[in-house]
């Protein structure tokens, strides 16, 4: 269960007004554990007068706090960078808009996550491999995977092979599993849920999951030849006009 007066309390503190905040991280990912921090992301709107000042403040406001009853994590960004991250193929974006976990929400964001589908292109692949190979590189630095690593890694090529398939947006490992029916990825998230997410695999058992994340690397790139995703977004000039709409409604 998601801590609702904790995240209030972070909501409240943020300087700017906010389009959207939604649960990213674990939670989103349907592997939390009791001790799970609480990832929030999304956009919020820098007043005209901010942002047209010769040092604008930074587009991005972040918010780590390992000292609340909860460990939080708050990253958000202004509208223009958050709405050119998702006209621009970014998966991590994507995910925030269209998590199910929605802590804060304004009409706008309606309009936002009903243009999110005609920005799913193709090219989405470069996003959902290359985080993948980063989590397998990190599974690797050790010698030995740890259930998170891999859970991680699983997780973002199991949602990339599913977006190219079905031009769907599911970031739940769960879900994603009814589909694959991966019997590991079930062993490996009753782990996580247990706190053990952090606990070593022997280093018999990488080369099994080496071979396992090939396996997926040669999947997603074989979905996306077979997918009949656009190679661009079809919804560009109806995001800059709400982009317009929405700045214009802070001009102070």
């Amino acid at each position: 269960m998601l801590d609702q007066p904790l995240i209030d309390t972070f909501l409240d503190a943020h300087p700017w007004p906010l389009l959207f905040v939604t649960v990213s991280g674990a939670h989103l990912y349907g592997f939390e554990s009791a001790d799970s921090d609480i990832d929030l992301r999304g956009a919020h709107v820098m007043p005209v007068r901010e942002v047209v000042r010769l040092s604008p403040p930074s587009e991005t406001y972040e918010v780590m706090d390992k000292n609340a009853r909860v460990e939080m994590d708050v990253v958000t960004h202004d509208v223009k960078k958050f709405f050119t991250l998702l006209l621009k193929n970014n998966g991590y974006v994507l995910e925030q808009v269209c998590s199910p976990l929605v802590v804060c929400s304004t009409p706008e964001f309606d309009e936002l996550r009903a243009l999110a589908p005609r920005t799913v292109t193709r090219h989405l692949r470069h996003h959902f491999m290359g985080f993948g190979q980063n989590q397998w590189a990190a599974v690797l630095k050790n010698g030995k995977p740890t259930v998170k690593g891999l859970l991680y890694t699983y997780r973002v090529l199991l949602a990339g092979i599913h977006l190219m398939q079905t031009h769907q947006i599911e970031s739940n490992l769960r879900k994603l599993n009814e589909t694959f029916k991966l019997s590991h990825i079930d062993d490996l998230i009753a782990q996580k849920v247990a706190g053990k997410e952090y606990d070593l695999f022997e280093n018999a058992d990488l080369g099994w999951h080496e071979k396992e994340f090939n396996r997926l690397v040669a999947q997603l790139d074989d979905a996306r030849d077979r997918s009949s995703l656009p190679d661009d977004v079809s919804c560009r000039d109806e995001v800059d006009e709400l982009l317009v709409r929405t700045r214009m409604k802070f001009l102070d």
